[in-house]
């Protein structure tokens, strides 16, 4: 009885992601890549686009504390981009 519960929860918890959920995921990698990849460079560039790529990633999963998470920390690089000029 119990065992059928555990299989029946996790065969449900899996489902197909839709193609913009699949491209939303790619994005997000590919903003969590820059991010790092701003860690040794420094470049304020990398950073702002590094944000906006995670955030559309956490924005189509609905995980709105982390997209708020992100746009504070975008607005800290832009602001930063924009003493430095």
């Amino acid at each position: 009885m119990v065992i059928n519960k555990y299989k029946r929860f996790l065969v449900e918890r899996r489902r197909q992601l839709g193609p913009f959920e699949r491209m939303a995921t790619r994005i997000g990698y590919m903003g969590a890549g820059l991010l790092v990849a701003a860690q040794w460079t420094l470049e304020p560039w990398l950073y702002i686009i590094g944000f906006i790529c995670v955030m559309v990633q956490t924005g189509s999963r609905k995980q709105w504390n982390l997209v708020a998470l992100n746009l504070n920390g975008l607005f800290a690089w832009i602001k930063h981009l924009i003493s430095s000029l």
